[in-house]
């Protein structure tokens, strides 16, 4: 399971604390950014060019047949961002918000306001987190549009949609007692991951598809599909190079990270490696001057030099991790609170593990970790 990425601090819901500046991770960062000829203070890299996200219920105007909707969500990361591009006599809209009465209501609040009188013509999801396809099934049917979707990511919807409980506990528990989490801890992790699936309206019986490379027309404009994985499978991003905008979706969000975790289903996955090699990959294909408009948070410029922060950040947490592990040989969940030093709760903790996975995953396929295992027990010692 994946979720939205997290905000840290006082907001912190538990993912991955990208620039808390007192942090040993973040110094590290810092001493990477300087190597590589960067300024490594945080944000002075990056332009906001908007102070504060649009109120509840009002739009704010991104560029010409652009706008922007902030949607509630329930958790200390309290927002999503919703993107609105023209479409001929209407709207097609970029992610829907999560499947609860409070984003519904605020859906209804601008379609009834600033939205008035205007049609929405399509749907558009960058991946099958909950906050992102969440109303996808409510809107389609509501307004009777298609919803445009890369594979992966419709599949896996459709797969939590109609099969939740083959995706469960039977799965989770071996998962998590191998990796050391305590057998209470176990079952109080699993009992939180369904309740926050459950907050989706579904998807449509059929989709339309996109993929990386294609070009996908939104009235008047035509955006190049980015695709990028790690944070989820496949998930779209959109460039308009002429109007020098990309919308990234979690891929690349100014003030946090997005959640990186390796799961159940693919237990052995290099997520992190899928990650770098996406940001990577924006960096190559999409120019330095963009305005980013992220999933979270607030619209910026810098996305080179965010790319960087992000590299160097989880380069910081594999070198925690390496300096945990020389001594001692030390399970996924020990090396949670090394990484993680606040209290974390069932939901927070099962980020938390993931995330840790998906560094060791890395670590091992590049001969910095090796494996013990000791009475079905897996631990890692640095090499």
């Amino acid at each position: 399971m994946e979720f939205p990425p997290i905000w840290d601090g006082d907001e912190n819901d538990a993912r991955v604390a990208v620039w808390d500046p007192d942090s040993n991770a973040c110094r590290r960062a810092r001493a990477g950014l300087l190597a590589r000829g960067m300024h490594p203070s945080h944000p002075s890299s990056l332009t906001f060019p908007f102070a504060a996200p649009p109120a509840p219920g009002t739009l704010i105007d991104i560029a010409p047949g652009i706008r922007w909707l902030r949607l509630p969500l329930p958790y200390r990361l309290d927002h999503v961002n919703i993107y609105l591009i023209e479409n001929e006599d209407g709207w097609t809209t970029f992610d829907t918000g999560l499947g609860t009465d409070a984003c519904r209501q605020a859906w209804e609040t601008a379609l009834a306001g600033p939205l008035e009188g205007q049609r929405l013509k399509s749907v558009i999801v960058s991946h099958f987190h909950p906050d992102h396809v969440g109303l996808a099934g409510w809107l389609c049917e509501h307004h009777e549009v298609e919803l445009t979707m890369p594979r992966p990511e419709y599949l896996h919807s459709v797969l939590l949609q109609f099969a939740p409980a083959d995706y469960g506990e039977e799965v989770f528990r071996p998962f998590y007692r191998r990796h050391g989490l305590s057998a209470e801890a176990t079952e109080i992790v699993l009992s939180r991951g369904h309740e926050y699936l459950r907050r989706t309206t579904g998807v449509p019986a059929s989709y339309h598809r996109i993929k990386h490379g294609d070009t996908l027309t939104v009235g008047s404009r035509d955006f190049q599909v980015q695709t990028g994985g790690g944070h989820s499978l496949e998930q779209a991003m959109l460039y308009r190079p002429q109007e020098q905008l990309f919308i990234a979706a979690d891929q690349v969000i100014a003030r946090i990270s997005p959640n990186v975790s390796v799961h159940p289903m693919e237990p052995s996955l290099d997520a992190l490696g899928i990650y770098l090699a996406s940001l990577q990959a924006i960096r190559n294909s999409i120019a330095p001057d963009v305005l980013v408009l992220p999933g979270h948070g607030l619209p910026f410029y810098g996305l080179h030099e965010r790319i960087e922060e992000l590299i160097a950040h989880h380069a910081a947490r594999c070198a925690e991790i390496a300096a945990a592990c020389k001594d001692a040989p030390l399970t996924v969940a020990e090396i949670v609170p090394v990484l993680f030093t606040r209290t974390l709760d069932a939901h927070q903790t099962g980020f938390a593990f993931g995330e840790v996975l998906a560094h060791v995953n890395h670590m091992l396929g590049r001969g910095e970790l090796r494996l013990e295992t000791d009475a079905g027990v897996e631990r890692y010692r640095t090499v």
